[in-house]
Protein backbone atom coordinates (compact mmCIF):
# COMPACT_ATOMS: atom_id res chain seq x y z
CA UNK A 1 0.00 0.00 0.00
CA UNK A 2 1.26 3.11 -0.86
CA UNK A 3 -0.14 6.46 0.66
CA UNK A 4 -0.29 9.97 -1.28
CA UNK A 5 -1.79 13.26 -0.79
CA UNK A 6 -3.67 15.49 -2.99
CA UNK A 7 -5.11 18.62 -3.07
CA UNK A 8 -8.89 19.78 -4.25
CA UNK A 9 -10.37 22.61 -4.82
CA UNK A 10 -13.80 22.84 -3.15
CA UNK A 11 -15.26 24.50 -5.60
CA UNK A 12 -14.41 22.90 -8.86
CA UNK A 13 -12.75 19.63 -8.35
CA UNK A 14 -9.83 20.32 -9.81
CA UNK A 15 -6.73 18.33 -8.14
CA UNK A 16 -3.05 19.42 -7.75
CA UNK A 17 0.11 17.44 -5.81
CA UNK A 18 0.43 20.79 -3.62
CA UNK A 19 -1.84 23.37 -2.17
CA UNK A 20 -1.99 26.17 -4.21
CA UNK A 21 -3.95 29.29 -2.63
CA UNK A 22 -5.88 30.25 -6.48
CA UNK A 23 -7.22 27.61 -8.23
CA UNK A 24 -6.13 27.60 -11.95
CA UNK A 25 -9.38 26.29 -12.79
CA UNK A 26 -12.02 28.34 -11.63
CA UNK A 27 -9.60 31.19 -9.91
CA UNK A 28 -11.60 30.64 -6.29
CA UNK A 29 -9.11 31.72 -3.60
CA UNK A 30 -8.22 29.32 -0.35
CA UNK A 31 -10.39 26.49 -1.77
CA UNK A 32 -8.15 23.63 -1.44
CA UNK A 33 -8.06 20.63 1.13
CA UNK A 34 -6.24 17.86 1.75
CA UNK A 35 -7.30 14.46 0.60
CA UNK A 36 -5.48 11.31 1.73
CA UNK A 37 -5.51 8.73 -1.21
CA UNK A 38 -4.38 5.14 -0.30
CA UNK A 39 -3.12 2.84 -3.51
CA UNK A 40 -3.33 -0.61 -3.62
CA UNK A 41 -1.86 -2.80 -5.42
CA UNK A 42 -3.74 -5.90 -7.04
CA UNK A 43 -2.81 -8.72 -9.40
CA UNK A 44 0.22 -7.53 -11.57
CA UNK A 45 1.94 -4.87 -13.81
CA UNK A 46 2.15 -7.10 -16.65
CA UNK A 47 -1.71 -7.31 -17.30
CA UNK A 48 -2.20 -8.22 -20.83
CA UNK A 49 -4.29 -5.46 -23.06
CA UNK A 50 -6.90 -6.67 -25.24
CA UNK A 51 -5.72 -4.56 -29.07
CA UNK A 52 -8.75 -3.38 -30.69
CA UNK A 53 -8.75 -1.96 -34.42
CA UNK A 54 -11.61 0.27 -35.76
CA UNK A 55 -14.50 -1.17 -37.70
CA UNK A 56 -16.97 -0.13 -39.70
CA UNK A 57 -20.39 0.28 -38.05
CA UNK A 58 -22.39 -1.57 -40.72
CA UNK A 59 -20.14 -4.87 -39.21
CA UNK A 60 -22.01 -4.39 -36.38
CA UNK A 61 -25.76 -5.53 -35.65
CA UNK A 62 -27.84 -3.46 -34.15
CA UNK A 63 -29.64 -5.77 -31.15
CA UNK A 64 -32.87 -4.28 -29.22
CA UNK A 65 -32.18 -3.58 -25.66
CA UNK A 66 -35.06 -4.42 -23.13
CA UNK A 67 -35.99 -1.08 -21.51
CA UNK A 68 -38.35 0.03 -18.75
CA UNK A 69 -40.50 2.32 -18.35
CA UNK A 70 -39.82 5.70 -16.24
CA UNK A 71 -43.56 6.03 -15.65
CA UNK A 72 -44.23 9.32 -18.06
CA UNK A 73 -44.81 8.75 -21.42
CA UNK A 74 -43.16 11.65 -22.89
CA UNK A 75 -39.85 10.55 -21.03
CA UNK A 76 -39.81 7.39 -22.13
CA UNK A 77 -40.74 8.65 -26.37
CA UNK A 78 -37.20 10.86 -25.63
CA UNK A 79 -35.14 7.78 -24.00
CA UNK A 80 -36.46 5.49 -27.33
CA UNK A 81 -38.78 3.38 -25.18
CA UNK A 82 -37.90 3.72 -21.28
CA UNK A 83 -34.75 2.76 -19.44
CA UNK A 84 -32.25 0.58 -20.84
CA UNK A 85 -30.36 -1.89 -17.77
CA UNK A 86 -26.74 -0.63 -17.76
CA UNK A 87 -26.96 2.75 -19.12
CA UNK A 88 -26.54 6.00 -17.87
CA UNK A 89 -28.73 9.32 -17.99
CA UNK A 90 -27.12 12.91 -17.95
CA UNK A 91 -29.92 15.28 -17.03
CA UNK A 92 -28.96 18.41 -17.64
CA UNK A 93 -30.86 22.26 -17.40
CA UNK A 94 -31.47 25.52 -15.37
CA UNK A 95 -31.21 25.41 -11.81
CA UNK A 96 -34.84 24.99 -10.20
CA UNK A 97 -36.27 23.51 -12.82
CA UNK A 98 -37.34 20.02 -11.57
CA UNK A 99 -34.52 18.13 -12.48
CA UNK A 100 -34.25 16.45 -9.08
CA UNK A 101 -37.96 15.89 -8.40
CA UNK A 102 -37.99 14.49 -11.98
CA UNK A 103 -35.05 11.96 -10.97
CA UNK A 104 -36.60 11.11 -7.70
CA UNK A 105 -40.18 10.61 -8.86
CA UNK A 106 -38.73 8.10 -11.84
CA UNK A 107 -36.79 6.37 -8.84
CA UNK A 108 -40.00 5.88 -7.34
CA UNK A 109 -41.55 4.44 -10.41
CA UNK A 110 -38.85 2.25 -11.22
CA UNK A 111 -38.54 1.04 -7.57
CA UNK A 112 -38.08 -2.87 -7.53
CA UNK A 113 -36.92 -3.40 -11.21
CA UNK A 114 -33.59 -3.14 -10.27
CA UNK A 115 -30.71 -0.71 -8.88
CA UNK A 116 -30.59 2.89 -9.15
CA UNK A 117 -27.39 4.98 -8.54
CA UNK A 118 -28.38 8.54 -8.22
CA UNK A 119 -25.14 11.11 -8.59
CA UNK A 120 -25.28 14.49 -7.98
CA UNK A 121 -22.60 17.32 -8.49
CA UNK A 122 -25.02 20.18 -6.98
CA UNK A 123 -27.31 18.68 -3.89
CA UNK A 124 -26.03 17.30 -0.46
CA UNK A 125 -27.04 13.52 0.14
CA UNK A 126 -28.83 15.52 2.86
CA UNK A 127 -30.84 17.94 0.07
CA UNK A 128 -31.59 15.06 -1.83
CA UNK A 129 -32.91 12.79 0.92
CA UNK A 130 -35.06 15.96 2.57
CA UNK A 131 -37.09 16.31 -1.49
CA UNK A 132 -37.21 12.21 -1.23
CA UNK A 133 -39.42 12.42 2.05
CA UNK A 134 -40.98 15.74 0.84
CA UNK A 135 -42.20 13.56 -2.11
CA UNK A 136 -43.40 10.53 -0.60
CA UNK A 137 -45.48 12.62 2.12
CA UNK A 138 -47.26 14.39 -0.80
CA UNK A 139 -48.75 10.91 -2.36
Amino acid sequence: MKNKTIFVCNECGYESTKWIGKCPACNSWNTFFEQKIIETKTGTNKEKKEKTKPQKLNTYEAKQALRTSTGFDELDRVLGGGLVKGSLILLGGEPGIGKSTLILQICDKVQGQGKVLYVSGEESAEQIKLRADRLRHKK
